[in-house]
């Protein structure tokens, strides 16, 4: 049963057992039934039985900890304790925002940057094969959040990028950014 957008989320109540009861459909569930209704949109909350405190966000998390044990490795280890230094500093509660802002842009733009990156390489080409692109935008986000806490953070030691292995990984290179420039013109004529 799903929320719609004109709807009030689901209610999932956590007990003292650890289980979780779905309102809506009168059943218990799982973090994994849960985690389907992520991927399929629903919104829900999550509270507790007894004193009705929300837990939606300890139980999203719990998710994610799910899902990284279960081998999906989405989160790096350096961005794991990035996320952990930030909690305890000043400049803090600049990263939710962050963080959401960047997940919207990637998600908006993701359909968009795999038919550009099946249109210049062929369907089959795995995201994870471009782990370099990843490497660079937690560099400079590690840049980023430097700039704003310029005495806090421990500056990263300056890392030579490899040698080129040939002339196929700069013209992969040189493709990844017309890309990349393709998808800032997108972006300003939508917001402009």
């Amino acid at each position: 049963m799903a929320a719609s957008k004109d709807e009030a989320p689901i209610r999932i109540r956590k007990y003292a057992n650890r289980r979780l009861y779905n309102t809506a459909s009168s059943s218990y569930v799982t973090l994994a039934d849960l985690a389907r209704l992520v991927r399929e949109g629903v919104e829900f909350t999550v509270e507790d039985a007894k004193s009705g405190e929300d837990l939606t966000r300890a139980t999203l998390t719990q998710i994610i900890v799910d899902e990284e044990q279960n081998g999906a490795n989405l989160l790096p280890v350096s961005l794991l304790r990035q996320i952990i230094s930030m909690y305890r500093d000043n400049t803090g509660w600049m990263l939710p925002t962050y963080l959401e802002r960047s997940m919207e842009w990637f998600a908006a733009n993701q359909d968009k940057m795999r038919r550009e990156v099946e249109r210049a390489y062929g369907p089959g080409l795995s995201f994870g094969s471009m782990d370099d692109i990843g490497k660079r935008n937690l560099a400079l986000f590690e840049q980023t959040m430097a700039l704003w806490n310029p005495f806090g953070a421990a500056k990263p030691d300056a890392k030579e990028e490899p040698p080129a292995a040939g002339g196929e990984l700069q013209a992969m290179r040189d493709e990844i950014a017309r890309m990349q420039e393709r998808l800032d013109a997108l972006a300003r004529k939508r917001d402009g």
